[in-house]
């Protein structure tokens, strides 16, 4: 991970306005030779003033001494140098000064100013002293030399100083750029780490869902027969042997089935065990999460629903067993049949599953009508049961309710985009309603 500015923020401080204890001895530092620097020229400047030697190295010593602020006031800086050029000092102070005004996050206008007054102060300086040197012939060059002197010297207190400021506080605003992009970068990971990891959270919440709805299809239908024939065959086990043995026998086929289905999809869920764990031995990051067990599962259980259904033309042995479980129930179908795709066959086929187990549950021994219409773009289905003949029937068989059953057919018919609607009808019994698109 990158350092972040805040971390840059809260690292080791200097005193005062720096940043960093380096920086304040460096400043520091570099006052000290200027102030000593000012004072010595402060000398030669007091005898030609006509002022006291020790004035002179004293304002030498103050003048130079401002170097020390050059980060707070760099503009401040500048002005002293400048100020103090026509008695020739402070050179080390021009030079910093402008150093740091050129590397400092100040206008262009301003630094192009405040450099253009040093440089032509530097070149007046030089012409007037090169001139002087002349005339009292301690030089013996041309008349060229004044102008070539000046211009050089000038150009050379200045320029360099000035390029290297610029180039250092390009290179400075570039850093700090590409550490905020850097920054930034480090936050929308983040945040892409946070929804990934909300994305698996939800993908294993569905997945869960899921096979939690499929178990309850597969199985609850099946062990709710089972009960009603069990409470009916303890009914008729001394009245009527045959239609007990009957019962039993169909108790026994419920429970085949039943177990046949939960071991297909006990099946499945190892099967994408196994997968998880091929997965895992074969990355070297740590274990899949369960949604990848979740997919695997649900590609499994497809497959197995593909191969053996079940089918809407299985429907009439599904209203048969509930007919010989005692529920007086019929089917009519409206429209050409025709097969649909498997989603649709096997959402359609639940829906009328879980709703005639619902009637074995609450309603037991209400007539029920089931009606299936198979229209150009949608098939609908409809379950509805009259008002039970005997209203405890249903709490005297002893059928528990989760309360998923109308949750797990919604999910189902709402998933393929259809339109689900179940409630009570003014009769007294209850009315399950699906349309699915035949798409």
């Amino acid at each position: 991970m990158t350092t972040t500015g805040a971390d840059h923020a809260t690292a080791v401080t200097g005193p005062w306005w720096w940043s960093r204890w380096r920086s304040a001895v460096l400043d520091g530092a570099l006052a000290l030779v200027s102030a000593l620097e000012c004072g010595a020229e402060g000398i030669p400047f007091a005898r030609d003033a006509g002022v006291p030697l020790s004035a002179g190295i004293v304002f030498g010593l103050l003048a130079g001494s401002v170097l020390l602020l050059r980060r707070k006031w760099p503009i401040a800086v500048v002005l002293v140098s400048i100020a103090i050029t026509p008695a020739q000092m402070g050179f080390l102070m021009g030079i910093v000064g402008l150093y740091t005004l050129a590397a400092a996050e100040l206008p262009r206008r301003i630094i192009v100013a405040l450099a253009g007054m040093s440089l032509l102060g530097t070149m007046i300086v030089t012409f007037v002293r090169v001139k002087q040197d002349m005339a009292r012939g301690d030089l013996t060059l041309g008349d060229w030399f004044v102008p070539f002197a000046a211009v050089t010297t000038s150009l050379g207190l200045t320029a360099p100083p000035l390029l290297l400021g610029l180039y250092v506080g390009a290179r400075r605003r570039l850093m700090e750029s590409l550490r905020e992009r850097a920054d930034s970068l480090e936050r929308e990971l983040q945040l892409l780490a946070e929804r990934a990891e909300e994305r698996a959270e939800w993908a294993r919440g569905e997945e869960r869902t899921r096979i939690a709805r499929e178990m309850h299809d597969v199985v609850a239908h099946r062990v709710s027969l089972m009960v009603v024939h069990a409470a009916a065959l303890q009914a008729v086990a001394r009245k009527d042997p045959e239609k007990a043995v009957r019962n039993a026998a169909l108790v026994g086929d419920m429970g085949r089935q039943a177990l046949t289905e939960l071991r297909e999809m006990l099946g499945v869920l190892r099967s994408g065990e196994s997968v998880r764990r091929r997965t895992a031995s074969s990355a070297s990051s740590a274990a899949v999460p369960l949604a990848a067990v979740g997919v695997a599962a649900a590609v499994a259980a497809s497959r197995v629903a593909e191969e053996e259904g079940p089918w809407l033309s299985e429907l009439e042995e599904l209203i048969g067993q509930s007919a010989a479980a005692g529920m007086a129930v019929d089917l009519s179908v409206e429209g050409e049949v025709r097969s649909y795709a498997v989603q649709i066959e096997q959402t359609a086929y639940r829906v009328v599953q879980e709703a005639l187990t619902n009637v074995h549950k609450h309603a037991a021994g209400a007539k029920t009508h089931v009606r299936l219409a198979h229209r150009g773009v949608e098939i609908a289905m409809q379950v509805e049961n009259e008002p039970p003949p005997e209203p405890a029937s249903a709490a005297s068989v002893g059928l528990p309710s989760g309360g998923n059953g109308l949750v797990g057919m919604r999910e189902r018919v709402l998933g393929l985009g259809g339109v689900f609607v179940s409630g009570p009808t003014d009769a007294g019994g209850f009315r399950v309603s699906a349309v699915i698109p035949a798409v």
